[in-house]
């Protein structure tokens, strides 16, 4: 049977992740960027959240492949054929391209996550159910800059890059990640979810649910950072906080300290008042005419767009 290849890629140049999470936390106000989260228990948290009821992105988006899977396999084909290179971005449980297999009939299937450990055995499952498949996993931090290994896409491919993880870039940020897919595909084509502008309070229950699974993802952070960065954290010293700016147009996650208290890590250490927090993600909500506009800034010429019946979340196929 046919094996998974992997690849790890280098760090992109500038500071190693420790170096990173430590110059984060002596900021003031303290800031971690949210590949942080990403651990091997951050990402199966992460698919728990996926699964809560309060949690309406992962539904929605699936009711729109369900709805519209016929149109948007259709226009995958005519604007790439069959046996495209199929880049399926921030892979995770890869389950969302799975599914979509069928319809797609990738040639080669690409996992990329910053999990590496995480991917390497899901992708080792995936094999198994698909023997014939080309599936390669690589490990690579696209936050700063997404840049595949050299041979990986030698013609137009689909980019994928569900589940509205665009949201977590502010919008400048946004932009140069929309502009390198493009220039990654290869003349091929971006399929995005992008989580729409809605009430106030939808948001903010999704990120805050009644069973705390959100508030253990965000606390986890902290876990990560002591194996990461040999903090001191004690995770019942925070709280988890989250709140929608509609000024901003961005759900703000944070962790806000129960008391006064000191962290030390090997070569620094801050002190945090009691209610200070560490801002730990955005996630930017769009208008469906923002982010076409978005896309055709960022050198796509074609855009269709398919969404739900409540317009919450859209589907965008994004070509030339």
């Amino acid at each position: 049977m046919r094996a998974p290849r992997f690849i790890e890629c280098p760090a992109p140049a500038g500071l190693p992740p420790a170096a990173e999470a430590a110059a984060g936390l002596a900021r003031r106000p303290a800031r971690l960027p949210p590949k942080f989260f990403y651990d091997a228990l951050g990402s199966r948290l992460f698919d728990a959240i996926t699964e809560l009821p309060e949690y309406y992105p992962t539904r929605t988006e699936a009711a729109i492949f369900a709805d519209h899977g016929d149109a948007i396999a259709a226009a995958v084909h005519a604007a790439l054929g069959r046996g495209a290179t199929l880049v399926d971005l921030g892979a995770g449980n890869c389950e969302k391209a799975e599914r979509v297999f069928g319809a797609f009939a990738p040639g080669r299937y690409v996992a990329v996550d910053i999990s590496a450990g995480y991917l390497r055995t899901t992708l080792e499952r995936l094999q198994q159910r698909h023997p014939a498949l080309d599936v390669v996993g690589v490990g690579i931090d696209f936050s700063a800059r997404l840049a595949l290994p050299a041979g990986l896409v030698d013609a137009p491919a689909l980019l994928f890059y569900p589940g509205s993880s665009i949201g977590n870039f502010a919008p400048t940020d946004a932009l140069r990640l929309l502009r390198e897919a493009r220039e990654a595909a290869r003349g091929g084509a971006l399929l995005i979810g992008v989580d729409l502008v809605k009430p106030a309070d939808v948001l903010e229950s999704a990120y805050d649910d009644a069973l705390g699974v959100t508030a253990a993802f965000n606390l986890n952070l902290l876990r990560h950072l002591n194996r990461l960065l040999g903090t001191d954290f004690d995770v019942r010293d925070w709280r988890h906080v989250a709140f929608f700016d509609a000024a901003a147009s961005r759900i703000e996650m944070h962790l806000q300290a129960r008391r006064a208290l000191a962290v030390r890590w090997p070569g620094g250490g801050r002190g945090f008042d009691a209610g200070e927090r560490i801002h730990t993600e955005d996630s930017y909500k769009w208008t469906l005419a923002g982010f076409k506009a978005l896309l055709r800034e960022a050198g796509f010429a074609r855009v269709q767009a398919w969404t739900d019946a409540r317009r919450w979340f859209a589907l965008l196929l994004a070509a030339g």
